[in-house]
């Protein structure tokens, strides 16, 4: 089912959307990033670009402190020194034993900064509400930002350009609240995408250790097996007035996380940002520039609806195309004036595209970006400007921008995607 919008129905739409599609709760959707081995893949990507010819992490090696000192420990390991026994935590003495040739390298925190800060930027491609969990994982809130794609894919995109842009690999939990996503990350690794829906709870969480859950510490695992909770099931399946009068909350807590239940939000900081942007690798190479420009326009939607949620305006639109050959052109211009608007935004986007793109190619990866962004209150007003259609227009944003965040991406959509230029009468399609 799709809706489309005039400008001439923006005052009753609302209305009119809610009796074609019923008052709807959207499920969250929700992505949690987790570098692999993070220290020690850092400092070797560090090092291959700074020079070095041999990766650290086909070494027998350990990120850890001073090894002069019997106290120092190892904080990451590479593949290879975990086949010799050697673990996370342990000391750089006792590591040395199961292993006399272990490289050990110091840690650099402000290399962990420069490459997780690397990690950030990318993931603020997908989404604005991102959770800085810790310096190497983070929860992403993707529910108003898929674009009539799916969470999987998205996790997927994203598993594959860290991989391909940055030089290390993450995993990715894919699921509808935070404890799922995160316990999710965790399954097999390294570079891998997991999912943990509702329904596969039971399948894929429930028979793990008890020690597996998160939020289960190592002092409370004995008490539990006192009681014969031993598996996540078992804690899942136990009385929950049992767990709280043993526990306090905290047995609330570990029951519903066992059951897979958690309510908390992505705790995102806003930040200004400086540009805004968004691209997709295609599921297939296009030749054909029709096809180009509605992908285009579904990128564009999502930036500008992230700018207008910023209270900012853009001066400079950027395109760029990657072909099948992994050559890669961009172009940017200004606008005519500072705007948040889709449909300036999206006419300069075209603009740009069409002085790119030439008879023959095969695109393989689309994108546009935002730069010079500024404070909308802050912006010069055009001498020239037609204020009129500049509110119908700003109006018109603001209604599909509330109707997306209402009910998601898949179910209203500009009819400029199917004819230029023209956003036409609303159309409901059942099948």
């Amino acid at each position: 089912m799709i809706a489309m919008i005039t400008e001439d129905s923006i005052d009753t739409y609302e209305q009119r959307f809610y009796n074609i599609f019923g008052e709807s709760v959207m499920e969250r959707q929700i992505l949690h990033v987790d570098v692999n081995n993070a220290f020690l893949s850092w400092l070797a990507v560090y090092k291959l670009q700074n020079g070095e010819k041999v990766d650290i992490r086909e070494q027998v090696a350990v990120i850890g402190g001073d090894e002069t000192k019997r106290s120092g420990i190892v904080l990451a390991k590479s593949p290879k020194a975990k086949q010799f026994g050697i673990v996370t935590g342990e000391t750089l003495y006792s590591a040395r034993q199961k292993c006399r040739n272990l490289q050990v390298y110091q840690g650099d925190f402000k290399i962990y900064r420069e490459y997780s800060n690397k990690l950030y930027n990318l993931l603020l491609q997908y989404t604005d509400k991102i959770e800085r969990f810790s310096i190497d994982e983070c929860f992403l809130d993707m529910t108003n930002y898929l674009m009539n794609d799916t969470l999987l894919n998205k996790a997927k995109e994203i598993n594959r350009r860290v991989k391909n842009e940055l030089g290390f690999t993450v995993n990715v939990g894919v699921a509808n609240n935070k404890l799922l996503a995160k316990m999710a990350s965790d399954f097999t690794k390294p570079d891998r995408v997991h999912t943990l829906f509702k329904e596969e709870i039971p399948i894929k969480m429930w028979n793990l250790p008890i020690s597996e859950l998160f939020m289960i510490g190592k002092k409370t695992v004995p008490k539990l097996y006192n009681m014969k909770i031993r598996t996540i099931r078992d804690l899942a399946n136990a009385d929950k007035n049992m767990l709280i009068k043993k526990f306090g909350k905290h047995g609330k807590l570990m029951w519903e996380y066992a059951n897979g239940i958690d309510n908390s939000e992505v705790q995102y900081i806003q930040e200004k940002p400086k540009s805004i942007g968004n691209s997709v690798t295609l599921p297939m190479d296009i030749a054909n520039i029709e096809q180009l420009e509605e992908v285009l326009l579904s990128l564009t939607e999502q930036v500008a609806y992230r700018l207008r949620k910023q209270d900012m305006v853009a001066n400079v639109v950027c395109v760029q195309l990657r072909t099948k050959e992994f050559e890669d052109f961009s172009h940017q211009a200004k606008l005519d004036n500072p705007t948040s608007s889709t449909k300036e935004i999206i006419k300069k986007a075209k603009q740009l595209l069409s002085e790119m793109f030439k008879q023959g190619m095969f695109i393989r990866l689309i994108g546009v970006r935002i730069d010079n962004l500024v404070p909308k209150d802050g912006m010069q007003l055009s001498l020239f400007g037609n204020t009129k259609n500049d509110e119908k227009q700003k109006k018109l944003d603001s209604v599909i921008d509330l109707l997306n965040e209402k009910y998601g991406y898949n179910s209203i959509t500009r009819a400029g995607k199917l004819k230029s230029d023209e956003i036409v009468k609303i159309v409901k399609k059942e099948k």
